[in-house]
Parts: structure tokens; sequence; C-alpha cells
């Protein structure tokens, strides 16, 4: 694999490692999106404001709260995303499947690999932390005879997969997106690890959950709860995040074929059927799955505002604003149970990641946001009082949305 060619808020998707690194000028999320013009591609329309929750979580024709039954040992969740993967190779809709799997030397450092056999997928599950260039495997699987792939990936390579989807060759794709928000170098994640767990090495499971809490779980089949509010966020260094995921504008993986997800589901996954595609691949899982609609709890308008304050007094660093220790057991008692929950939550995180993407790219890299900041950013943040600035809004920005289209979501959230 070749080296990165290196560049500023680049994430190593792998494009820049391919014979043809200047493709990233075309491809790169984070040079000049264009997710209108792809969500036409993909999708066949963009996504609508007003219809279901499209301005939040781009366009979709079912969301589902999920879970697999029964649940596949040693998975995240419930093994949702390893299965539709198993399926696709056990179906022979697919040669091979492009994801990520852990370095033999380091559980949480993502390595790319191509994989051919359903039994093999297995050893991807679980969530890895760090910059994995998977794309980079692209032009290795098409040399190996791969005309048929199934892509599993997070929202900046998802994009740059779709941005050179028409030159790569391939005679089938099938993309399962799973929603990101912060990543970090694997040294990094180690780093917090160890403000966690006395011996972090022996650490297994990692999970931000949608119930204010992290779990970790332990090689000796100990478990841990920690509340959000209780995390040692203060004693990480205030670039701990790096700005690109700072500035990233699609949460919920918006040109993925289905995404699944966990932010939705209180407690069980979250998918988005987005496209017929994804639709078939659903279909893959026929009985395995138990479907029901996603529910909505509480109001985030609270907590939305006051991470955009904090955001702002930070001043480029972590969000964070201490709370006296005698009150955070009572207020982490409170979160779970009176805060947004479910789609609410969903929501309000969306939104967050929209103020946050606003705040650093003014603060850090102003130039960049004409090219940077896509229509349904400024959206989801106007109702909180962020509004473009002069030479903010580019042409991208001040595109119309699509025609309404005839046709609803269906589902229950249709």
């Amino acid at each position: 694999m070749r080296p990165p060619v290196p560049r500023p808020l680049c994430t190593d998707c792998g494009i820049s490692r391919s014979s043809a690194p200047g493709r990233c000028g075309k491809a790169c999320q984070f040079i000049r999106p264009d997710y209108p013009g792809l969500e036409r591609r993909v999708h066949g329309r963009t996504a609508e404001p007003g219809r279901g929750d499209e301005d939040f979580f781009g366009p979709y024709r079912q969301m589902w709260r999920a879970r697999l039954e029964p649940a596949r040992d040693g998975a995240q969740w419930t093994g949702i995303t390893t299965r539709l993967a198993e399926r696709l190779l056990e179906t022979g809709a697919v040669d091979a499947v492009l994801t990520v799997a852990p370095d033999p030397d380091d559980r949480w450092r993502p390595v790319p690999v191509l994989v051919t056999r359903p039994e093999e997928l297995a050893a991807c599950r679980g969530m890895r932390m760090g910059y994995a260039p998977l794309l980079a495997l692209l032009e290795p699987a098409r040399a190996a005879g791969y005309r048929r792939l199934a892509v599993i990936g997070i929202p900046c390579q998802v994009y740059a997969l779709r941005a050179l989807e028409a030159e790569l060759g391939f005679e089938r794709l099938y993309v399962i997106g799973t929603p990101c928000s912060d990543n970090t170098t694997t040294e990094r994640f180690h780093d917090f690890l160890a403000l966690l767990a006395e011996r972090p090495e022996t650490v297994t499971y990692l999970e931000f959950r949608a119930d204010f809490h992290v779990e970790l779980r332990f090689d000796d089949g100990t478990c841990r709860e920690i509340p959000f509010l209780k995390l040692p966020i203060s004693r990480l260094p205030p670039d701990f995040f790096p700005l690109t995921c700072r500035t990233c504008v699609d949460y919920t993986n918006r040109l993925a074929d289905i995404t699944v997800g966990y932010m939705g589901g209180e407690g069980e996954q979250w998918l988005l059927v987005r496209n017929a595609r994804g639709a078939e691949i659903l279909g893959l899982l026929g009985g395995e799955i138990h479907l029901s609609a996603p529910d909505s709890k509480g109001r985030r308008r609270g907590a939305v505002t006051g991470f955009l304050k904090n955001t702002q007094r930070a001043a480029g660093g972590l969000p964070l604003r201490p709370m006296p220790r005698w009150l955070r057991p009572l207020v982490g008692w409170l979160m779970p149970r009176i805060g947004p929950r479910g789609l609410e939550f969903a929501r309000a995180r969306v939104e967050m990641k929209a103020i946050e993407a606003v705040l650093h790219l003014r603060r850090s890299a102003p130039r960049r946001m004409r090219a940077m900041v896509p229509p349904h950013v400024w959206r989801l943040v106007e109702p909180y009082g962020l509004e473009p600035r002069d030479g903010e809004r580019g042409p991208v920005g001040r595109a119309r949305a699509s025609r309404p289209s005839p046709e609803p979501p269906s589902g229950p959230c249709g």
C-alpha cells in the first residue's frame, strides 16, 4: 500500500494512496462536497425539508428500530451489519466485501481487508478507533477480478466512494454505512482508555450508548458503565478529536444504501433504508431481523443550546463546562429519563454536529466555509441563531431543494 499524500483536513480514506491521488480534489468531503448532486445520483432525489426527518438524517424510504434474533456473539450490538455482509456473500450478490478488521497486534486499530468468505466476517465485528485507508483496496479488488463489491464504511469514506463510483468500473456496488461522529488516532484512543480503566489492555469493548452511558467490557467477562458526565473529558488535549471530525457535515452516512447505527434505537439498532438497493440488502435477512417503529421522547432544544454555548466557550477546544461533583450523579440519573431519547436523541446529536462544524470552521478555517458547508447544515443550525455571514454561503448552499417526490417514505416513520 502506498503512503498517503499529506494535506490538511484528511482522514486518510485511501484515495491519496491509490494510483491517482489527484482524485482527492474531486472525491474529498473536506474540499468541495456536493451532497445534493450525489444524493440525486445515488437515491434519485435530494433530501427534502419537511419530508419526515430527512433534513436531519438524509434521504430514506424506511426507518426502523431493529435487532437480530438471536444476537450474534461478539457483536457490537446485535450483529446486523456483519450479517448483512454475510448474506451478500452467501447469496452470491457480491464477490467480496471491503471492510476493516483489527490489527493483529492491536485490537483497536482498523486495517482494511477484502473478505470473500462469509465465515471470515466474524473477525471484523466490533468497533475500531483510528484512521483506515479503506478505499486504497478498491484498485486491488478490481485487479483481483472482483466486479460486484459490498463496502462497509463511515461517511468520509462513503462520500469519496460515491464521488468516484462511476469511474471505478464495478458492475454492482452495495454500500452499508455506519454513522460516525468523532474519530481520533488509535494512539490517542489508547490514552483515553487509560483514563477509564486501570488496566486498559484488558478492555475488549467500548460503546457510547444512547442512554448517556459508556459501556466497557473486559476480557474477564466483567462490564462497567460510566455516565457521560463522569467521563474524564477535561483531561483530554483540546485537539483530541481532529479538525476533520469536528467539521464533518454527515453524521448519518447520507450516501449509503442502508445506514446501520444505534442513535435512534433506544437500546436496539437503528436502520435507515435509503433506496431500492438498501431495501434489497435488508430483505436478505428475512425472519432473522425484528423490526419495529422507532420512538421519540423528551425535548432536545435545551441540550443542543447548552452544547452550542459550551462549544463557543471552549474557543476551539472540547466543549466542556465543569459541573459540581455533587450535582453530577443527579443529572446523570435524570438525563436518561427526561432527556432526548430515540429519534429525538438522534436529532439532537445531528444538530450538535452541525453546530460544531460551523463554529470550528469559522474559527480554524473560515475560507473553507463557502465550499464545505452544504445547505442542509445551514438549515439545521438556523433555529439556534447561527446564520451564514458574508462569504460563507457558497453556490451549493444557495441551491434549491428538489421538487417533492410523489412517493412519500414508507415504513413507520414515513
